[in-house]
């Protein structure tokens, strides 16, 4: 594979070269043999369950009550007798799942707190290491599909900043950001929230970028939209998406709109990238092995032949500040055969995980539709939600809490849900003391639209 831009940058900052070495890196390993990763994998593990062992309580009960012994043999038999963490027992654990002691090695320690595929919230810490190995990712993803950093990048999606990218006018930088920006001279970003899919293409006409960043279900109303009036990106070299189920059709579907090749992903907030597409075969996604072992499970905790779709669960190799030990995401895929390609890294042939719909507002226009209940102490009891929108004007709202709300705290989540969608729609509150039920195959959704696309 031939370097990216990336490799070539001749000024990269102190933190830019960390990160090309550790690309260099990666560059070698996904060339290992399976033999090779899965010895590297293990080795790994192995280090991560004493570490959890000795300085996490959550783990050092739950691992003793499985049989583990830290000076025993560990191999891929006594891994499978491990139990599946939940998102339950992440919540349920508190600070006892966190490491009392990560390594000062890996750096400072951060949080991130996310509801994930399950709308139910976790926090989960990290160090700067483990940050520094999801950086070098995008830059694999990068380098894989040889992107210039020198084009223009559209990012439509929600931000964690509030005030970044309010639409119409959006907002535009004048590089990519990190991690690219540390290691090459790249050309300008604009960052627009999802709104409504006219207000989005005429943001996007108007900054004509070399490629687009955004959800597939956006992605699609976008390509729709454009097709229909004709419009043109005169610029558009690629488009990538993140976040959600990949539709099948939706890779012609830019062929034939824009004439350009559409480039998925598969990552959850907690652990990062779990996949990327493969450069060579665009149905393909690779599994990020020397960062994270994916598991594909069928319903009796047996891993899943070439084929066959399971459960996905996910363990951080790198992460001494929340081990994260054989976690249920929530989400399905496929496991894949060896690819053509000739790279080791396991694959996954499709990702069957959720897939949010567009809210349809009553005058015909859809945008995204999202919410946050972390912003608002006073309803944090909140545990899991899902919005179903019934039609052009109902919506419900179903919500997972661990006491009833006061009507001072049901008036003021009625007022935010409403606020998030940006219309006055009849809200109905329903209401569920147990997880939220899941739909066909096991799938849960944040949003749901019962109106047909």
């Amino acid at each position: 594979m031939r370097a990216s831009s990336a490799t070539r940058t001749p000024l990269p900052t102190s933190r830019g070269a960390l990160l090309l070495e550790q690309l260099g890196q990666l560059e070698q390993s996904q060339w290992w043999s399976v033999d090779q990763l899965r010895d590297y994998q293990f080795k790994q593990i192995r280090r991560l369950l004493r570490h959890a062992w000795e300085t996490a309580p959550f783990y050092r009960e739950r691992l003793t009550a499985a049989g583990y012994a830290t000076g025993g043999s560990f191999d891929g038999t006594a891994w499978l007798r491990l139990p599946l963490l939940t998102r339950r027992d992440i919540q349920s654990a508190g600070d006892a799942i966190h490491s009392n002691n990560a390594p000062a090695k890996l750096g400072r320690v951060t949080a991130i707190q996310t509801s994930g595929t399950t709308g139910e919230p976790v926090t989960v810490r990290r160090t700067e290491a483990d940050a520094l190995l999801w950086e070098a990712l995008t830059l694999r993803d990068h380098a894989w599909h040889r992107r210039d950093f020198k084009g223009r990048l559209a990012v439509i999606r929600d931000s964690v900043d509030r005030e970044l990218g309010e639409p119409p006018e959006g907002s535009v930088f004048d590089n990519w950001g990190p991690p690219v920006s540390e290691v090459a001279v790249t050309g300008a970003a604009g960052v627009l929230k999802p709104t409504d899919i006219e207000t989005q293409a005429l943001w996007l006409a108007g900054f004509n970028p070399d490629y687009l960043l955004t959800y597939p279900t956006n992605l699609r109303a976008l390509a729709r939209h454009f097709a229909v009036s004709g419009e043109r990106l005169s610029n558009l070299r690629g488009v990538r998406t993140l976040s959600e189920t990949m539709p099948a059709d939706l890779r012609e579907l830019c062929r034939e709109v824009w004439g350009v090749p559409l480039h998925d992903m598969y990552s959850c907030k907690e652990l990062g990238y779990l996949a990327l597409q493969c450069p060579e075969d665009e149905k393909r996604y690779h599994v990020m092995a020397e960062t994270v072992l994916v598991e594909i499970l069928d319903d009796q905790g047996r891993p899943c032949a070439p084929g066959e779709i399971g459960r996905v669960v996910v363990t951080s190799l790198h992460n001494y500040a929340t081990p994260l030990i054989r976690y249920e995401l929530g989400d399905y895929a496929e496991a894949g055969l060896p690819c053509a390609c000739g790279r080791g890294l396991p694959t996954i042939e499709r990702v069957l995980g959720r897939t949010r719909n567009l809210l349809v507002l009553p005058d015909g226009r859809r945008r995204w539709a999202s919410i946050s209940f972390k912003q608002y102490p006073e309803i944090r009891m909140v545990r899991q939600h899902q919005l179903i929108q019934h039609s052009l004007n109902d919506i419900e709202a179903c919500l997972r809490i661990d006491a009833p709300l006061t009507a001072t705290q049901e008036a003021r989540l009625r007022e935010i849900i409403l606020e998030s969608l940006g219309h006055p729609f009849r809200l109905t509150l329903t209401y569920f003391r147990n997880e939220i039920p899941r739909g066909p195959g096991g799938k849960f959704e944040e949003f749901i639209s019962r109106i047909a696309n």
